[in-house]
């Protein structure tokens, strides 16, 4: 590959919480879509589920909402990954995190898809190095979405050493004309770094909840109304830098020794250990009824459409 691609059809492997609202947006936005899974089921549970999110946008008004029918008849989904991937331009995997098996699939992706196709993981914690010889690197990268991938703009764009610039701009030119917000990390790092400044925020949660300074419930409140209106508009370094990074080292020097550290969570294993998962089970930090999740989904998507407006009137005022 020694130019960037125009892409004409994608294909996505893996229909599940990721895969399914990443074929949704390259449908969306005018593009033939093969969507695979291993099972009827999940294929169909899929395709319930882009009509439900399209749905959603409609009733907020979102910019980006398509009829569902039109939608629909860009989808196309399939139990063979090889007639999945036959003509692809971009195959985008999102299958679970299991090295051996995103290994696997890469393998078989390779061996099927034409030799021109971009060949993306949406793996979130995996790196493109550990899993690109089972294809050809110089056209393996990772594409990571944050969940819901339908209305979050941000997929990190993370190359391994080999990846050609080429496969490079191909995916950051096709995700821009998608409306995203790609970005391109310089070199490969776990977490890439959405995850990294996500766990980091969650350690100290789960710390404070720990040490019982205050409930789950009141960080969640302390986030809602506070660091999560602010970073809603505005990024960390820009936050700090209105206010002065003589001020901000001063609070640091004094607070960044007490802060969480270690590579576990105590109070995290227990909640797993004892089937207290959220929403899938019922219980967390908070009790969950079906009604209860589908209210906060709806809050949550209601908001970043409510952002992606005022965004998009900041840009064009």
């Amino acid at each position: 590959m020694t130019q960037a691609l125009q892409v004409r059809s994608v294909a996505v492997i893996g229909a599940g919480l990721m895969g399914h609202g990443i074929a949704q947006e390259f449908a969306l936005h005018g593009l033939p879509v093969h969507l695979h899974s291993r099972t009827q089921s999940s294929l169909d549970v899929a395709l319930a589920n882009i009509e439900a999110n399209l749905e959603r946008l409609q009733r907020l008004g979102a910019a980006a909402a398509g009829a569902p029918a039109a939608v629909r008849a860009l989808l196309h989904p399939t139990r063979s990954l090889e007639e999945a991937v036959a003509e692809a331009d971009l195959v985008v995997e999102s299958v679970p995190e299991d090295l051996a098996v995103k290994r696997n699939v890469f393998a078989r992706i390779a061996a099927a898809a034409p030799g021109h196709a971009v060949l993306a993981s949406n793996t979130s914690s995996l790196m493109p190095s550990s899993f690109a010889a089972a294809a050809d690197p110089s056209r393996v990268l990772i594409t990571h979405y944050v969940n819901p991938p339908y209305l979050v703009p941000l997929v990190e764009v993370v190359p391994c050493p080999q990846t050609a610039e080429a496969a490079i701009d191909t995916v950051v030119s096709i995700l821009r004309e998608i409306g995203k917000s790609p970005v391109l990390l310089r070199k490969e790092a776990p977490g890439f770094v959405a995850n990294r400044l996500q766990m980091a925020l969650l350690r100290e949660a789960l710390e404070i909840v720990q040490q019982e300074i205050a409930t789950a419930a009141d960080v969640d409140v302390v986030l809602r109304t506070s660091l999560g209106r602010r970073w809603a508009v505005a990024g960390v370094f820009e936050v700090l830098e209105l206010a002065g990074l003589d001020l901000v080292k001063s609070i640091a020097d004094e607070l960044f020794p007490h802060l969480a550290r270690g590579d576990r969570s105590p109070l995290l294993d227990r909640k797993v250990i004892a089937g207290e998962l959220g929403a899938k089970s019922g219980a967390g930090f908070h009790t969950w009824s079906p009604d209860q999740a589908e209210q906060v989904r709806t809050t949550i998507a209601h908001a970043l459409v409510e952002i992606a407006g005022w965004q998009r009137e900041q840009e064009d005022g």
